[in-house]
């Protein structure tokens, strides 16, 4: 109901044919939080920026500069569907699945138009059959905090909460941020991968 009452601008034809450039005060943020895993994320999640921690904590096993090449970064959903790595990371695999594609239902629907979305939506209906069962079923959820189980390959199970911080501009940009409960088994599982070289 809000995205209705909060309509998105009629066109956008400036932004759509270039590629989605991360705000520089977010990017700048990312990196001031420590310890904290943070992702910059754009409309279709696009990873536009992470911190060392989210960086570790998400896609280790990808280069730490993949965010930076405007053709080839990686996007949260094709890691999420397609990378047996990234996968294996969720104990909930299928619930964290259900909540990525409402969550893409409830962005996409401010930029319909965006052939990007058409051309995205196709790529992981082609690839994942899961992915296109679940948006076949037209959930659409904003998500802005809960908790994830994650099964780390270096430091084991850990539990986080997340929340998704959406930037004031309307362009569909979102900081995704993770903690752990403080003096937590997870807590300390965190800080062991933070501590790594």
């Amino acid at each position: 109901l809000y995205a209705l009452a909060h309509p998105a601008p009629e066109k956008r034809p400036d932004t759509e044919a270039l590629p989605e450039v991360a705000k520089p005060g977010a990017e700048r943020l990312l990196h001031s939080m420590g310890d904290v895993p943070a992702v910059l994320l754009g409309r279709f999640n696009d990873i536009l920026a992470w911190n060392r921690a989210g960086h570790l904590l998400l896609a280790g096993h990808l280069g730490c500069d993949a965010p930076a090449n405007a053709e080839e970064r990686p996007n949260q959903l094709k890691l999420l569907f397609l990378d047996e790595h990234v996968r294996d990371l969720y104990v909930d695999w299928e619930d964290e699945a259900a909540l990525a594609v409402a969550s893409l239902r409830y962005i996409a629907a401010q930029f319909a138009d965006d052939r990007r979305l058409a051309t995205l939506v196709g790529e992981l209906s082609m690839n994942s059959p899961e992915f296109a069962r679940l948006w076949a079923g037209h959930g659409v959820r904003l998500c802005t905090s809960g908790s994830k189980r994650f099964r780390h390959p270096e430091v084991g199970e850990m539990e986080l909460n997340y929340e998704v911080l959406h930037l004031p501009e309307g362009n569909g940009q979102r900081i995704l941020t993770h903690i752990a409960e403080p003096g937590s088994p997870s807590f300390a599982a965190l800080r062991l991968l933070t501590s790594t070289t």
